[in-house]
């Protein structure tokens, strides 16, 4: 069952925020907490999460809340850091917009996201995801050529210029 959307004034109610720092700090003292303390824990996936009343929010989720007045269906990082919840770190995504963002995966070799050595062409092979389905950009006989391939690609499909960062 999905808990009901916190109200925008229920959190200015009980928290504090700022939006340079994306700090929270609690306005009331409540159950080992005093007033004026920074608000958060950071949870094993490396997100900031607050208790506010009895439920548990991504800080994210409530900055931009308290910000704008709403949660959207999903909140980016835009600079894949998940502890800057600065509000300009922050955009209202769906789900392609954030996969169109994503951080360069921890088991890419050729340090450029979407391009690998394929061994039977001998050549850095490129591929770039497009409304779910993969797409071949190329073969490249050196990496280079291959990653400005790559970048055009994610110029061409909208992904954001952060993209495997």
């Amino acid at each position: 069952m999905a808990k009901d959307i916190l109200p925008q004034s229920r959190l200015k109610e009980l928290l504090n925020y700022c939006p340079a720092t994306g700090i929270f700090t609690r306005k009331v003292s409540s159950k080992g907490s005093r007033a004026g303390d920074v608000a958060g824990s950071i949870t094993n996936r490396g997100y900031m999460r607050i208790w506010v009343a009895t439920d548990r929010y991504l800080a994210h989720r409530l900055a931009f809340l308290y910000v704008y007045g709403e949660m959207p269906e999903q909140i980016d990082h835009i600079n894949h850091d998940r502890l800057d919840n600065r509000i300009s770190n922050l955009r209202a995504a769906n789900n392609a917009d954030n996969c169109r963002n994503r951080s360069k995966a921890l088991n890419n070799k050729s340090g450029v996201t979407g391009v690998h050595w394929e061994k039977k062409c001998l050549a850095w092979e490129v591929r770039i995801g497009v409304d779910g389905e993969t797409k071949r950009v190329g073969y490249f006989k050196d990496l280079l050529s291959a990653a400005c391939a790559r970048k055009s690609a994610e110029r061409k499909y909208g992904y954001h210029q952060n993209h495997g960062g």
